[in-house]
């Protein structure tokens, strides 16, 4: 897995340039960001589900999932939700406007080990940003991987990102996306209902096929027992889970689950090893 180099220490904050402002729905903004740095700019590297300390100067700072390929690390690309103050104030700036970087932080998705494969991916509500930067890097490479499932449920069509990635993701060969919808309206053409009750049309071949999740916590802790009784083997399923963060290094302690920092031991975890920890509070 692709990891930041020696020369990035992760305790400074890197300046980098907003050269473009996504807008994605009302409170959902992509930036794209370049740092400022042209050596640093060379060396940053990251991997596919590794997320950025990204720092409104002034305001504070939040984690945020980086995007974009890998292997094209000229621009960083973060997916920023307006629910507080910092992301408040990021959503202000503007394309010219400077904000910073602090990272790469925590381990990624394991698409080495999926190489093969085929790939399952499973994404719910609002949280579907941190495989975004994989399903890329798995197309960019699509020869190296097999079938390819995408399933995404949101609450409402509005909440629905990444519409023209999706559509452009299902003409892609062996490759299947399923969309489902809590309250859909007239303008939805995919199934009516929760996430989990597409897994009945997801084909899994137990000894080939590999699972990344991310979303809300109840879907992962209701969801990956579905595809176990399918016969996958907890270990073949991956999920990315989310607390709340400030350090990115382990030492505030706001992440831990059980034995674990989210933000140095995660955010992705094999199932496997946080599944006794998932929906548990106080620990």
């Amino acid at each position: 897995m692709a990891t930041a180099i020696a020369e990035i220490n992760p305790s400074l904050i890197h300046p980098a340039t907003i050269v473009d402002k996504i807008r994605e729905t009302e409170d959902i903004y992509t930036f794209r960001l370049r740092l400022a740095d042209p050596a640093l700019r060379r060396s940053f590297r990251f991997a596919a589900g590794q997320f950025n300390m990204v720092y409104a100067f002034g305001v504070g700072e939040v984690p945020i999932s980086i995007v974009s390929d890998p292997d094209e690390p000229e621009v960083l690309d973060h997916t920023v939700r307006i629910v507080g103050r910092v992301t408040g104030a990021i959503a202000r700036h503007e394309p010219g406007d400077s904000l910073g970087i602090r990272g790469p932080f925590g381990q990624g998705w394991p698409l080495e080990e999926a190489r093969g494969r085929d790939v399952v991916i499973i994404t719910g509500g609002l949280g579907c940003a941190p495989v975004v930067g994989a399903i890329e890097y798995i197309f960019r490479r699509r020869a190296a991987y097999g079938a390819v499932t995408i399933v995404h449920g949101v609450k409402t069509p509005q909440d629905l990102l990444y519409r023209e990635q999706f559509d452009a993701w299902r003409r892609r060969p062996h490759t299947t996306v399923l969309l489902a919808c809590d309250r859909a309206d007239k303008s939805w053409q995919y199934h009516i209902g929760v996430v989990t009750e597409l897994f009945d049309q997801v084909s899994v071949d137990p000894e080939r096929t590999l699972v990344l999740m991310c979303g809300p916590e109840i879907m992962m802790r209701l969801g990956a027992p579905i595809l176990i009784k399918k016969g996958l083997p907890a270990s073949s399923i991956h999920v990315s889970l989310e607390r709340h963060m400030e350090c990115g290094i382990g030492l505030c302690g706001h992440c831990q689950m059980g034995p674990f920092f989210l933000c140095k031991d995660g955010p992705v975890f094999r199932y496997d090893r946080v599944a006794p920890w998932l929906g548990k509070t106080g620990v």
